[in-house]
């Protein structure tokens, strides 16, 4: 078998200890990835159109978190109840709120995004909270290249339905994160 091994490396053309190095030297460089929060920029046409990253897709019951010391998208919980996220769910980079966290957004939009991706987003209305004793705004935004929801230029402008939906998301995650049996 070794000599098979052997002759199927001098035929392909490497060899296993140069590709191993290679892996090696390679684990050894350190590398700085992009920070989300600090290093995106909050895109040339704020405040009117605004980049934001996606941590939480429309339709899910994970809760992500950006972790602010790696900058990646960690699993925080996973929802109590049958409550699911009813849009993509993000933050602004580059800004900073009374809870110490980058403002929150909930972007309206037709398909559920990736945690980690970001996109550009235009601000409809506003969501004023408490959580925990703390303010804790949610921006309630459109996608801006989202051809259902970019015409969007004020929250008065959704359905009276989808508004309470969104309204009750957040009203039933507030009892759930700090009510526990």
């Amino acid at each position: 078998m070794a000599n098979d091994e052997d002759s199927s490396s001098r035929n392909s053309g490497f060899s296993h200890a140069k590709l191993n190095e290679r892996i090696l030297s390679s684990l050894s460089r350190r590398t700085v990835a992009a920070h989300p929060w600090h290093d995106l920029e909050i895109g040339p046409g704020a405040p009117v159109v605004f980049n934001c990253v996606v941590e939480i897709g429309k339709g899910s019951k994970v809760k992500y978190e950006l972790d602010k010391a790696s900058g990646l998208i960690k699993v925080d919980r996973v929802l109590y109840s049958s409550v699911v996220y009813p849009h993509n769910y993000g933050f602004i980079p580059r800004t900073i709120c009374e809870d110490s966290d980058p403002m929150d957004v909930l972007i309206l939009m037709q398909e559920p995004v990736l945690p980690g991706s970001f996109l550009r987003a235009r601000a409809i209305g506003l969501m004023p909270m408490i959580d925990q004793g703390e303010k804790d705004d949610k921006i309630i935004a459109v996608c801006a290249d989202d051809p259902e929801f970019r015409h969007f230029t004020d929250i008065k402008q959704l359905a009276p339905h989808r508004l309470a939906e969104i309204r009750r998301f957040f009203e039933d995650c507030i009892l759930l994160f700090t009510f526990r049996i």
